[in-house]
């Protein structure tokens, strides 16, 4: 049985809304802190202020990069990546350019993963890259895990929550399947309750996105002896 410590361990608190302000993020760091979450993935302008929020937590302060459409030069995305590490990001969700993708203009894709790859990996930051499984089959699913893969990412991760679907079990078992055994797989979109959560962390994901921390933390059974 997971224990609520054990799932928030797991877990990359969102707080990517185009309209959240200063106080907001700030919000959502202290709810980090509180339930001792892996990481607050925030916007890149609200890296700096969630590093100085989050120091000495051991709640990691994440970044996106190239959100949420994945569509810019790959240039512009390692920028972006080096930009949000001087900030103090620890680790990088990447949007894939799904565009490219689709066209099955690999050499482009895995280009623009091992882009941000290379100004992470010398940082010691981890990068996911974000696939938007809703937009695509299961062979481009696992295409888009092969080429993660090949350009020296950790994570592949569902997707961005701004599409037109979020995690499902039969994306994240192509995923697993595909690199599973090399890399860590993340499901992100429509987690929003205890229940679901569990599931897909049954199912081999090793974290989660989810905005809907608190709810989805305190809906955990209670200990049978009390306690958190």
């Amino acid at each position: 049985m997971w224990t609520r410590q054990q799932v928030a361990a797991t877990i990359d608190h969102a707080a990517l809304k185009p309209n959240m302000t200063d106080q907001d993020i700030a919000t959502a760091c202290e709810l980090g802190r509180k339930y001792k979450v892996a990481t607050v993935c925030v916007r890149p302008s609200d890296v700096a202020l969630a590093a100085r929020l989050l120091a000495g937590s051991g709640v990691a302060p994440a970044a996106v990069v190239g959100f949420a459409h994945g569509a810019n030069q790959p240039q512009t995305k390692a920028l972006e990546a080096r930009l949000a590490i001087a900030d103090g990001a620890r680790e990088l969700d990447m949007v894939v350019n799904i565009g490219k993708l689709l066209s099955g203009d690999d050499a482009w894709v895995q280009r623009d993963i091992a882009a941000v790859v290379a100004e992470a990996r010398p940082a010691g930051a981890l990068v996911k890259v974000i696939l938007e499984t809703c937009l695509l089959t299961s062979e481009q699913i696992a295409q888009g895990c092969r080429l993660a893969q090949r350009a020296g990412a950790d994570f592949v991760k569902t997707s961005t929550g701004f599409s037109d679907g979020g995690a499902t079990r039969e994306a994240i078992e192509v995923m697993l399947k595909t690199v599973g055994a090399t890399m860590g797989v993340k499901a992100s979109g429509g987690i929003r309750t205890w229940d679901t959560a569990i599931a897909y962390l049954n199912q081999g994901c090793r974290r989660l996105g989810v905005a809907s921390t608190a709810q989805v933390l305190d809906g955990a059974p209670a200990p049978a002896g009390g306690g958190y």
